[in-house]
């Protein structure tokens, strides 16, 4: 191979978890995340890099507000876009890579001049959802904005296969695959269910760089990726989701490759991790050698953070066992958050460049103190309360409501409310941020302090993380009904039950569907099923039917119910016409329902619960012809020998006139009326079997001439006749 130069190397700019559209309500901090991600984009211009790689989370939310999507859309087109040719060549197949109506890279796209390709996966924040299952990174590679690569349609049965890149003699394998559940996937792993593809020729050639969204650190014992699931023949990993930037990679030699983890541009959480300084990275490939060059933000907001503990402070530790001592400690606290915001100004000062003539006024920081309050024995540390303090200092900082955070240690780690139920510790609901751990984690700590006898704890925080993270309103109450419906069959099952050994049965089965969902044996097989959405019902007007009260089906057998009941009613519903005194009138007298016919026509489908509000339209279900009997019934065939009477008069029957039963619908009863609505089905298998089994006698009067149940129009003597007695 030919000596390489700097024509053969191949630069990136690396960055992951920019979570555009973080806090954006907020007057102070709603534009911090958007003018970090404008940052990445103006470095890649500036340095003239051949790609960008996004590692997941470029959106905080899954559905990001149309401010979110427009300064995305902005920042991306201001830099991405030029008349700059693209220098790297596609080999792989791109149609594997990239699914969608645009299967190829957007810089081989004749209608768009693309000069720096960005390449991004999916991450848990802005992960595929709804109808489509799109993502918001489907619109930004509709747009010709971003090349979104290493999908993960099947959670259970993975495939990567790399986008092959090559620039003059370098070729980059580049892996990616977007975020799947951490126990799930760690299952996925351990079944072998996740396989990975190489290239066919020349693989010593390859540089293999690879992108993953998972949690890197073992929080619970599935709850992570670990490094050594990856393959071996990796050259570089770049670690998304952990939001503490750890950019100089990190050699791992059991598996002989590297890892970085370039975390966030913007602090999410007020933790020790958002506190390090934010950097992305600037990748050089050239052949199978890499190097990687940190550069730090300077638009990211300011953020200082110190911890004390105040029986260690010499200045205060003595007031534990002064009375009144409040203002004096408060005042050594008030101190020492002044100093934090002066150190935070001051660095961000330094990082700003100096040949800016006009000096720009330094951003409002991010303050936390956090104060371990455990007075020696004895005494006690009157401390001011967090959110009063933390006003003090409402023109200083940007978060005016959570500046110091006081937490005590303890030997226990629970303690009691007023309601008897035992609670976590306060310095470990402390260290909870919502916006730093993720829910299984919050139920896990909050339900170890309880003593859960039927509902099994780990499926308990899965449903709460779909209630939470997807969205899932029916996610509780299906997992409560489907948990005491397992318990009941399990102890229905059971011979004899002495009383003594009830409870330990219950929990028993507790602990086995535990076992069962940790080992990934136990999923929620039914999905949520929904009551018919009524006819008239408007979504805009009434609001989402899958929102309102009583419409989730807790079971089969009351979904046949439902069915039974909306047929039964459709059968007494009254007639247009010649045929509704006869019609209310047979359908009465049947004792007994006629039973359903095959294929469930006798009862409504329930609507299975998508993700997102179902449509107003009624959607066509495409599936094969194996499976079309089971969804589509076909309609039987008309027996008119049993709809027709067996001998018809010549002449009409004159009918007496119907009384009258208020004087508001005298005139129009007086009016002849035209039916053009087809009879239900249960109305044309009540008047078969009426007419079968001579259950009730039926006269010519009760059945329309007409098949098509189109009333024909009166005849001219009818009407002069109707028209005399009026």
């Amino acid at each position: 191979m030919p000596a390489l130069t700097t024509a053969d190397t191949i630069r990136i700019l690396v960055a992951t978890d920019s979570h555009v559209g973080y806090n954006e309500r907020d007057h102070i901090r709603g534009d911090d995340s958007w003018r970090s991600f404008h940052e990445v984009m103006c470095l890649a211009k500036e340095r003239d890099v051949d790609m960008v790689l996004l590692g997941g989370d470029l959106f905080h939310e899954n559905k990001p507000s149309r401010k979110s999507m427009y300064q995305v859309m902005r920042s991306l087109r201001m830099n991405c876009l030029g008349e700059k040719p693209c220098e790297l060549e596609v080999l792989s197949d791109m149609s594997e890579n990239f699914q969608g109506a645009f299967n190829h890279v957007n810089y081989e796209d004749p209608d768009i001049n693309v000069s720096i390709p960005v390449f991004s996966i999916h991450g848990n924040h802005d992960d595929p959802s709804g109808e489509g299952h799109f993502a918001a990174l489907d619109l930004l590679q509709v747009s010709g904005l971003v090349n979104y690569f290493g999908r993960t349609p099947e959670s259970d049965n993975i495939q990567v296969k790399p986008v092959l890149l090559q620039k003059g003699n370098t070729k980059l394998a580049l892996y990616g695959m977007s975020n799947v559940r951490d126990e799930r996937l760690f299952r996925t792993f351990r079944d072998g269910k996740v396989k990975f593809f190489q290239p066919g020729t020349q693989k010593q050639d390859w540089f293999n760089l690879m992108t993953v969204h998972q949690n890197h650190h073992r929080y619970t014992e599935t709850g992570y990726l670990p490094e050594n699931f990856l393959p071996g023949f990796l050259d570089l990993v770049v670690w998304g989701h952990e939001h503490e930037c750890l950019i100089d990679p990190r050699y791992n030699p059991e598996m002989n490759f590297h890892v970085m983890q370039p975390g966030s541009s913007v602090a999410t959480s007020l933790m020790p991790g958002e506190a390090v300084p934010k950097h992305v990275a600037l990748l050089s490939v050239t052949g199978r050698d890499f190097n990687v060059e940190p550069v730090r933000l300077k638009t990211v907001r300011p953020f200082a953070m110190k911890e004390i503990v105040l029986s260690e402070e010499k200045n205060i530790k003595h007031l534990a066992r002064k009375e009144n001592h409040r203002t004096e400690l408060t005042r050594h606290l008030i101190t020492i958050v002044d100093e934090l915001i002066e150190q935070a100004k001051a660095e961000w000062k330094e990082l700003q460049d100096d040949d800016d003539d006009t000096e720009e006024e330094a951003p409002k920081p991010l303050i936390r103190l956090r104060v371990e309050y455990s007075a020696p024995e004895g005494g006690n540390y009157d401390c001011e309360n967090p959110q009063r303090f933390s006003n003090r200092f409402v023109e200083k900082v940007a978060n005016v409501t959570d500046v110091i955070q006081f937490y005590r240690k303890k030997a226990s780690s629970t303690r009691k409310t007023k309601g008897g139920a035992d609670m976590p510790e306060e310095s470990v609901l402390a260290q909870l941020a919502i916006d730093s751990v993720r829910i299984e984690k919050l139920v896990r700590e909050f339900l170890e302090a309880q003593n859960l006898t039927i509902l099994p704890q780990n499926s308990f925080g899965d449903a709460v993380s779909q209630f939470v993270d997807k969205d899932d309103r029916h996610a509780m109450e299906m997992f409560v009904q489907e948990s005491l419906k397992s318990q009941i069959k399990h102890l229905m099952d059971v011979d004899k039950v002495d009383e003594e050994d009830l409870m330990d049965m219950v929990d028993q089965h507790r602990s086995k569907l535990e076992q069962l969902f940790a080992a990934g044996e136990l999923k929620r097989v039914r999905k949520a099923k929904l009551r018919p959405k009524p006819d008239g019902w408007n979504s805009d007007l009434d609001g989402n039917w899958s929102d309102q009260p009583g419409v989730l089906v807790h079971t089969d057998n009351e979904a046949e119910m439902d069915g039974d009941e909306d047929a039964a009613a459709s059968a007494v519903a009254p007639a247009k016409g010649r045929g509704k005194a006869a019609a209310t009138k047979k359908a009465a007298a049947p004792a007994k329902k006629a039973p359903p016919a095959k294929g469930g026509r006798g009862k409504k489908k329930v609507v299975e619960e998508e993700s997102e509000e179902e449509d107003e339209d009624n959607d066509i279900l495409m599936v094969d012809s194996d499976h079309e009997s089971q969804l589509f019934v076909q309609p039987p065939a008309p027996n008119r020998a049993a709809q027709k009477p067996a001998t018809r008069k010549a002449s009409p029957v004159k009918r007496a006139p119907a009384p009258r039963k208020t004087a508001n619908n005298s005139t129009a009863k007086s009016q002849s009326k035209l039916d053009f609505s087809q009879p239900s089905f249960s109305q044309r298998k009540s008047q078969v079997n009426g007419a079968t089994k001579k259950m009730q006698q039926v006269s010519d009067d009760d059945i329309s001439d007409d098949e098509d149940a189109f009333e024909p129009a009166p005849s001219t003597a009818t009407v002069r006749s109707t028209r005399s007695r009026r």
